[in-house]
C-alpha cells in the first residue's frame, strides 16, 4: 500500500566539470546590494561571467527561487539551475536548514530531470547531510490514483549527486544513511497521509503498519487490536468514535525493544483516518482535508521504524489509535457518556472533538508500561491554527519534555513552539455526569484539548509519567503551494522531531 521510490544518493569531490549529470545546481543568495552567487566549485571565469549577468537574469537569490539556464562549456550537465537560498550575510555559513530547504525546492522542481547534481555550499559532513536530507524530501510525489498520463505529475528526479568537499570522510556515509532512513521515514508518512479514506481506514492502515515493519520483522513487533477485543477490553473511546462508521476501529501497538536500552518511550498518536465530525456535523468544506486527521498515527510508526532502523538503544513503543468518525444510527450522540480504558468516564458534548478521546485510550494504555517519557503526537484542534498557523506546531506538557522535544525540534530544522497549559482550563471541563467533558473552554483550544489529554496520562510511583503533547493540526498538510522540500498535502512533519528527540535521549544517558 505504501510505494516508495527513493531515488539513488551519492557524493563526489572530484572537479564538477567532470560530474555526469542533467543539471548542476549551484546557490544564489540574495543581499541588500542585490544577488550574489553563493561559494560554489565553477572556476573562477565562469563563476564572475555568472555573477554578473544575475541581475539582467532577473534572479534574486530569494528561497525557493529556480532559474534553469543552458549548461556551461566547461560543464557535462545540459543545465546549469540556479537555486535560491535566501538571505546571506558575508563571512556567515548557510544553516543546516537553508540547504535542506535550498536542495529540497531544487530537485522538487527539478522533478522529469534524471540526474541532479547539488553543488551548493555543503563543506562539512553536517551541512552535505543536510544537503542530502533535503533532496530526498524534494524527491517526492503521489501519484498512486492517477490514470490518465495527461495528468499525471513528472517522476521525482532518481538520482541526486552531493558535491562536497567532505565526500572523503569515514562519518560521512552513517550521515547519509541516517538521511536515507528520515527520507523513507517522512515520505511513508505523507504517502499515507495522502492515501484517500476510501483506501485508507482503519483496518488497511493497521495492515499497512504491519507491511511497512516487515522489513524490520527481526526487531520490530506489531500487534493489531480489533474491534472485538477494544470491546472486550473496556477501549471505550475508540469504540464509542468508531461506533457510527462500517469499518470498525483497530488499535495498533508497535514495538522496538532493542538490547540494552538507555530508556523506554511510548508514542501516541491519533489516527481517525477520516473525520466527519460525527453527529456534530462539520461544514461540506470542513471535511475536504480531514483524510489528513490520521497524521499523528502516521508520524509515530515511521519514527518508531526509523528508530528501530538507526538502531538507537532506547526502546520505542507506538500506539496507533484508529477510527472513523462518521455519522450514522449507531453514532454516539452529544451527551452520551463513555467510558474510557482505565474505567474513567467522558461526557461528549461534541462528537467532533473525537481525537482526544482515542487519544485517552492510547495513553492510558501507554502508561501502564511505565515509560520514562510519554510523547503524543496528533492532528488536534483548528485552534492550532489559529494560534500558530499552518507552519509552525505546538508543544504542550512537562516543561523538561517540553523544552526537549523543542530542541530536537530545532535541531532537525521542524518548526515547533511550546506553549501553557492554564490550570485554570480544568474547570471547563468539568461535568455534571461524568469524570470529566469532551469539550470546554472555546477560546484558547488547543491548550484545552491538551489539559484533557493530561488527565489521561499516569503515574510511576505517585509521580506523573513526563509527557508532551504535540499539534500538527495545520503543519501536518499543506493545501497551499508547495515549498522548499515540502510538498501539497502530506508534509510528514514531526517524524524528524522524533526521530532526533530520541537520539538526544540516547546522547544524554551515554
Amino acid at each position: 500500500m505504501v510505494k516508495t521510490n527513493e531515488p539513488n544518493l551519492s557524493v563526489v569531490s572530484r572537479d564538477v566539470q567532470k560530474v555526469p549529470a542533467q543539471a548542476l545546481v549551484v546557490g544564489i543568495g540574495q543581499t541588500s546590494g542585490g544577488p550574489v552567487l553563493v561559494e560554489s566549485p565553477l572556476s573562477p571565469k565562469a563563476a564572475s561571467a555568472l555573477a554578473a549577468s544575475l541581475p539582467l537574469l532577473g534572479v534574486t537569490g530569494a528561497a525557493d527561487e529556480v532559474h534553469r539556464l543552458p549548461g556551461l562549456p566547461e560543464l557535462e550537465a545540459q543545465m546549469l539551475v540556479l537555486a535560491g537560498v535566501g538571505r546571506v550575510t558575508a563571512g556567515v555559513p548557510l544553516s543546516e536548514e537553508a540547504l535542506r530547504r535550498a536542495a529540497g525546492s531544487a530537485v522538487r522542481q527539478l522533478a522529469g530531470t534524471e540526474t541532479v547534481a547539488l553543488a551548493l555550499p555543503a563543506a562539512t559532513v553536517a551541512d552535505a547531510a543536510a544537503v542530502a536530507e533535503g533532496a530526498l524530501f524534494g524527491a517526492y510525489s503521489y501519484s498512486e490514483h492517477r490514470t490518465d498520463k495527461g495528468t499525471m505529475p513528472k517522476d521525482p528526479v532518481r538520482s541526486i549527486v552531493i558535491v562536497t568537499p567532505a565526500a572523503d570522510e569515514k562519518a560521512l556515509e552513517p550521515a547519509l544513511e541516517r538521511a536515507r532512513i528520515l527520507g523513507r521515514a517522512v515520505n511513508a508518512t505523507r504517502t499515507l497521509v495522502n492515501h484517500p479514506p476510501s483506501h485508507l481506514y482503519p483496518e488497511t492502515f493497521a495492515a499497512a503498519a504491519k507491511d511497512l515493519a516487515k522489513p524490520l520483522s527481526a526487531k520490530v513487533k506489531v500487534t493489531v487490536m480489533d474491534e472485538k477485543k477494544l470491546e472486550r477490553d473496556g477501549f471505550g473511546g475508540l469504540i464509542g468514535v468508531g461506533k457510527g462508521s462500517s469499518r470498525p476501529p483497530r488499535m495498533v501497538k508497535v514495538e522496538y525493544s532493542p538490547a540494552r536500552a538507555k530508556a523506554k518511550l511510548a508514542l501516541v498518536g491519533k489516527g481517525i483516518t477520516f473525520d466527519s465530525g460525527g453527529l456534530s456535523l462539520k461544514p461540506a468544506a470542513g471535511m475536504q482535508t480531514m483524510k489528513c486527521d490520521m497524521g499523528g498515527a502516521a508520524v509515530v510508526l515511521n519514527a518508531l521504524l526509523a528508530i528501530a532502523e538507526l538502531g538507537l538503544p532506547v526502546r520505542v513503543t507506538a500506539w496507533l489509535c484508529l477510527a472513523e468518525n462518521m455519522p450514522s444510527g449507531t453514532a454516539q450522540r452529544p451527551g452520551d457518556v463513555m467510558t474510557t480504558y482505565g474505567g474513567r468516564t467522558v461526557e461528549v458534548l461534541n462528537t467532533d472533538a473525537e481525537g482526544r478521546l482515542v487519544m485517552a485510550d492510547g495513553l492510558v494504555a501507554a502508561s501502564e508500561e511505565a515509560p520514562d517519557v510519554l510523547i503524543d503526537v496528533a492532528t488536534l484542534t483548528g485552534a492550532q491554527m489559529i494560534a500558530l498557523g499552518n507552519r509552525v506546531s505546538a508543544v504542550m506538557g512537562e516543561e523538561g519534555v517540553r523544552d526537549a522535544v523543542k530542541a530536537a525540534a530545532d535541531r532537525s530544522g521542524e518548526l515547533f513552539w511550546p506553549m501553557p497549559i492554564p490550570e485554570e482550563l480544568r474547570a471547563s471541563l468539568d461535568s455534571q455526569v461524568a469524570d470529566i467533558a469532551n469539550h470546554g473552554e472555546r477560546f484558547g483550544g488547543m491548550m484545552t484539548a491538551a489539559t484533557f489529554l493530561r488527565e489521561f496520562v499516569g503515574e510511576v510511583d505517585g509521580v506523573k509519567i513526563p509527557w508532551a503533547h504535540l499539534d500538527i493540526a495545520g503543519p501536518a498538510f499543506n493545501e497551499g503551494a508547495p515549498y522548499g522540500y515540502t510538498p501539497k498535502e502530506g508534509t510528514g512533519v514531526a517524524v524528524r522531531t522524533l526521530v532526533a528527540y530520541a537520539e538526544d535521549v540516547v546522547s544524554r544517558s551515554a
